[in-house]
């Protein structure tokens, strides 16, 4: 197939473009932001009406932590909303009849029932903290799904639990938990501080998933029969929740991280700054019934992510900002 990657030079596109380079079976498409500006609709339209992909993967966002989400929500809806809708509309409108759109947790209610199926979309409040971009995804589901009900279209959404791995944001205003941990205490280590003071009581729970595993996980639904989609995805052809079905505490995390980048000292919480949702933890078994699973355990995934943010330190690389 002919392949569109939107946002291949990410975390996330990254390692699904190195997936499907891997397979040698298909043709990829890819563009950076300075050729191709997701947010112009009229740019995103002549660039797909050029290429006419068969496939279309959407691994492009504007994607932060809780301070970046708190501090920049007009940021992230409006960029998020414009990439979704841009990029779903104009390959419906070139004829582009596959397409696969990833999303995050964050779309489901802040209280939930654990683990949290796909039927919980839109049944309660969001988070506050990424409301705006939790609205965004979800605007992309429902714009897949409306473009399947109304033109016979097989466009699909994926929504992965918490990523990381290679390639992720370590920006000290702008990255998500668990980069945010590893800069933290290998910073704390190098410098031989005496503790490292995390946000909130560290009491809530999170689920975390390779991004290579995500990878496996795209090139897996692709290989699924339109019918064989429509049929796990019941009744609206919605979305596919990916994740590892295991959770952790951010205070138990806090000390994993510790421990692999050899910071021995003290761990202190703070309790003023916001925890954010109690507990995400994705039910996962519409997938592990389709017949997949995560291969990459969390110490294991922490530990080669370590080594990849070491040695970009090493080489001087920045650590990008979101």
């Amino acid at each position: 197939m002919r392949i569109f990657l939107a946002g291949h030079n990410g975390m996330v596109g990254s390692a699904i473009l190195r997936k499907l380079v891997a397979t040698g079976e298909h043709d990829v498409i890819t563009a950076t932001h300075a050729s191709l500006d997701l947010t112009d609709q009229a740019s995103v339209r002549s660039f797909v009406w050029a290429k006419r992909p068969d496939l279309v993967i959407i691994a492009a966002a504007k994607v932060g932590g809780i301070l970046a989400n708190d501090t920049r929500p007009a940021d992230f809806i409006q960029d998020n909303l414009m990439i979704a809708s841009n990029l779903i509309h104009e390959a419906h409108a070139a004829g582009v009849q596959r397409l696969i759109q990833l999303g995050s947790s964050c779309i489901y209610p802040r209280d939930t029932p654990q683990p949290i199926p796909e039927s919980a979309l839109m049944t309660g409040p969001l988070e506050p903290t990424n409301e705006p971009y939790a609205l965004a995804k979800i605007a992309a589901i429902k714009l897949c799904e409306s473009y399947n009900r109304q033109y016979g279209r097989d466009y699909r959404s994926l929504m992965p639990t918490n990523l990381y791995g290679p390639g992720d944001n370590f920006h000290e205003n702008h990255a998500h938990v668990l980069p945010s941990l590893l800069r933290r205490y290998d910073d704390a280590a190098r410098s031989a501080q005496r503790s490292v003071t995390i946000w909130g009581t560290g009491a809530p729970r999170r689920e975390f998933l390779h991004v290579d595993d995500l990878a496996d996980a795209v090139l897996f639904t692709m290989g699924l029969s339109k019918e064989r989609y429509e049929a796990a995805t019941k009744p609206m052809q919605s979305h596919l929740n990916i994740g590892t079905g295991k959770d952790i505490s951010i205070l138990a995390l806090a000390h994993m991280v510790a421990d692999l980048t050899g910071f021995r000292q003290k761990t202190n919480t703070d309790p003023s700054k916001p925890d954010g949702t109690p507990r995400k933890l994705l039910d996962t078994s519409v997938m592990q019934g389709l017949g997949w699973a995560p291969k990459i355990s969390l110490r294991e995934g922490l530990a080669q992510t370590y080594d990849w943010y070491c040695a970009m330190q090493d080489t001087g690389q920045e650590m990008r900002a979101s």
